[in-house]
């Protein structure tokens, strides 16, 4: 069932707050610095967000208290995270490693677990994780927080706050599922993160700026994109079975596929670009995890960051499925390399915004959502989203597990946040295409 509240009965779902800090069990020193480099810079007015929710069962034996303490462990590999910005003599900002700590909510939740999943309501799920964002004080706002609500049921939701200036999903993603394994008592195999050192020297930089970002008016020490336009956001679930017929409906059984996540989004492409008529969409984003690793550092922002460019000639609502789709897995051209350099050219002072600046496309199937573990038990649900869209949008695409303890993963998780006029013609768009149906989307 669908649950709409007023603001006021979703406030009053969550009471008994209480607020703390955990940091690192051992004792960075003094002098201790990390500096972002451009790419993570540039992503500085994102943050993302993740809930995981377990059963009763996950938990038991365990207090609140004790998860929360559990993360003094993994602090002692990740304490860049537990620092706090501050802005060099010419601008640019570096995380102080002082072990500030992360900031902790503890809060309960009148529903049960299973109640709250069936109101399939996703603004309800904002309290869950914290809105909190860095600055205006730099040097009091900790770039990752983290929110334990317990259940009427004994359940939990485990929300994080994660600065994506820290690092990509995939980064926030291991970083969870290592606190996983030692609240498990097992040992970690990982490096201790090595803070990077300054930029010896500026790069030349681009005479342009590549298209998969934009920058914005200085923003000074309050990091949130400013809104343009006020943005909506909706869910929705696509099983295996859905995705099937949808892939038959693109390809005939002599076509070589493309993978469902580019077939996905190609229909939700030209969906969209049916409610923006006469301003289509025709260059948009792909984010993915990159093919390589990073080496010793266990933070940073790696992610492919791809341009696929249609053409401004090109008509999307008119375009056949199948060449869109083969568009976004062929043409796609990686501008990591050129948004360091844009960035680096002016020191890493100028203030850029990746997600929204084209309609862009979120790939979070490889990021190992469902690889958290408390107490062996897999998460029954888990909710990503993003905090900080320009007005293009952003399209979230994670898998959908209908009994994470055995991997059964049956479909795809649809995260779309866009202006809120354009909502539910698009909504129409997507029943209209067979890619949900009334009554499933949150």
């Amino acid at each position: 069932m669908n649950m709409n509240f007023s603001n006021e009965e979703k406030e009053s779902l969550i009471y008994d707050v209480r607020l703390s800090s955990v940091g690192p069990g051992r004792v960075t020193g003094s002098d201790v610095f990390h500096n972002p480099g451009g790419l993570d810079l540039a992503m500085k007015l994102h943050y993302l967000k993740v809930v995981y929710l377990f059963n009763s069962e996950a938990i038991q034996g365990l207090t609140i208290t004790e998860i929360k303490d559990s993360f003094v462990t993994i602090f002692n590999y990740y304490f860049i995270i537990c620092g706090r910005f501050r802005r060099s003599e010419s601008g640019r900002p570096f995380i102080k490693c002082n072990d500030s700590g992360a900031r902790t909510i503890e809060t309960k939740c009148t529903k049960t677990l299973d109640e709250w999943l069936a109101m399939k309501d996703w603004s309800s799920y904002k309290l869950l994780f914290s809105q909190q964002i860095i600055g205006p004080e730099l040097s009091f706002s900790p770039p990752i927080l983290l929110q334990v609500t317990q259940f009427k049921c004994g359940g939990i939701s485990l929300g994080l706050s994660w600065a994506h200036v820290l690092g990509d999903p995939l980064s926030a993603s291991n970083f969870i599922n290592l606190w996983g394994q030692t609240l498990n008592n097992l040992s970690l195999k990982i490096p201790f993160n090595i803070p990077r050192s300054a930029p010896t020297s500026l790069k030349p930089g681009l005479e342009k700026d590549p298209v998969t970002v934009k920058r914005v008016n200085p923003i000074g020490d309050h990091w949130i994109l400013a809104d343009s336009k006020k943005m909506d956001t909706f869910s929705f679930h696509i099983t295996s079975s859905q995705m099937n017929n949808l892939q038959a409906q693109i390809w005939s059984p002599n076509d070589e596929q493309v993978p469902p996540f580019e077939s996905l989004c190609a229909i939700i492409w030209r969906c969209i670009a049916r409610v923006r008529e006469g301003s289509e969409p025709t260059t948009v984003t792909i984010c993915r995890p990159g093919p390589n690793g990073r080496g010793n550092d266990i933070i940073g922002n790696d992610q492919l960051i791809c341009k696929v460019e249609a053409g401004n000639e090109c008509s999307i609502v008119d375009t056949n499925l199948k060449i869109l789709a083969r568009m976004l897995v062929d043409q796609g051209i990686d501008e990591r390399n050129q948004i360091e350099e844009v960035v680096e050219k002016d020191n890493g002072v100028t203030d850029f915004f990746v997600y929204g600046a084209n309609l862009t496309f979120l790939d979070l199937e490889d990021v190992n959502v469902y690889d958290l573990k408390l107490k062996g038990q897999k998460p029954r649900f888990v909710y990503y989203t993003l905090q900080g869209v320009g007005d293009e949008g952003v399209v979230l695409v994670l898998p959908w597990s209908k009994d994470p303890s055995i991997n059964n993963i049956d479909g795809k998780f649809v995260t779309i946040i866009l202006p809120e006029d354009e909502m539910v013609k698009l909504k129409s768009e997507l029943m209209m295409n067979g890619v949900m149906f009334e009554g499933v989307y949150y």
